[in-house]
């Protein structure tokens, strides 16, 4: 089990729950359930990353939850609970990231019979075996890759993936268009509501973009160091290069000590000049990546922090706008 950090402050009190029932307002915060509280369908997810999207795309339609509904739980380590299973078993479309990122959903829908089932990451022009841009017809079912890296857990990941695909754009984009367009197939009557909601969310992501291609055309030729690979796609996006000492942030994201020449040579890339700006994961940390924070911090180099999951009382994209303006602070 991986050391947590208080880097962020953060809401620590609520716990992860799938609430699938809950007001059929929508507009709700990102945690729990808020639109379609009466609706047959059902969606669940197994973050509020995607519950959010895919609120924002169903509207009023069906009703969705999330697994993990509070900043404080890092789904890397997350263990299901009955009460997980059970709601996951009556979903009419499930959502993942997959990847092995959330190892916990996969365990819930290898004993849940759900028809549907949606994993982010294929979306992703990064993943391997992924299909040509344009071409989203993907299956529903998580492609069968093979994995080369176990966590501490015992939990597959592929390696040289970054699995956090939620902070890329492009990703999340073509995931909109594949989820609209699931939807209208298996919800028909809300077909207008669905196309609306899903453009919403389209034109979000158009301004998310022009963001960070602000800061790339401000910054052309900055560095960043990434304590775990937690944003890498956001800021490749905003046109840095990723000078992060190689094995370092793999090392911390597995829960795995970083050998000593290898925080060495992040020490002195940082101390050297090399980066302009580190991101550190604010969930989780260890003694390492307070090495190197610190030495950001003697060095004079920009420290800001990223979460996996929303913060409490954030939505996707007011979330992402916030690291925007974070990342273009710290450049600037």
């Amino acid at each position: 089990m991986r050391n947590r950090r208080a880097l962020l402050a953060l809401s620590l009190v609520a716990a992860p729950a799938i609430l699938l029932a809950g007001c059929a307002s929508s507009d709700a915060d990102a945690t729990g359930d808020s639109s379609g509280g009466d609706s047959a369908f059902r969606i669940v997810t197994s973050t509020t990353v995607y519950a959010d999207i895919a609120r924002q795309v169903v509207g009023d339609a069906a009703s969705v939850g999330a697994v993990i509904d509070s900043a404080s739980v890092d789904p890397h380590d997350y263990e299901a609970t009955a009460r997980d299973g059970l709601a996951v078993q009556d979903a009419d479309l499930a959502i993942m990231n997959g990847g092995g990122y959330d190892h916990f959903m996969e365990d819930l829908l290898s004993t849940a019979e759900v028809e549907h089932v949606m994993s982010v990451v294929e979306y992703s022009h990064a993943y391997p075996g992924a299909e040509a841009e344009g071409d989203h017809d993907h299956a529903e079912e998580e492609h069968d890759h093979a994995h080369d890296h176990a966590d501490e857990d015992g939990h597959d990941h592929i390696e040289g993936f970054n699995e956090h695909v939620w902070y890329d754009p492009h990703t999340i984009e073509h995931f909109t268009e594949a989820l609209r367009d699931e939807l209208t197939e298996l919800i028909p009557d809300a077909a207008d509501e669905i196309e609306s909601g899903a453009q919403g969310v389209l034109d979000r992501i158009g301004e998310l973009e022009g963001e960070l291609e602000a800061i790339s055309d401000a910054h052309a030729g900055a560095t960043v160091f990434f304590t775990e690979p937690v944003g890498a796609y956001f800021a490749e996006a905003a046109g840095l290069t990723d000078v992060t000492t190689e094995g370092f942030a793999e090392a911390v994201e597995h829960g795995e000590d970083v050998a000593p020449a290898t925080l060495n040579s992040a020490i002195k890339a940082i101390e050297g000049g090399e980066v302009s700006v580190l991101v550190a994961n604010a969930q989780t940390g260890g003694s390492e990546t307070e090495r190197v924070i610190q030495a950001a911090e003697n060095a004079g180099v920009p420290v800001i922090e990223f979460t996996e999951t929303i913060p409490d009382g954030s939505d996707y994209f007011g979330w992402m706008t916030d690291n925007a303006e974070a990342l273009a602070g710290a450049l600037g």
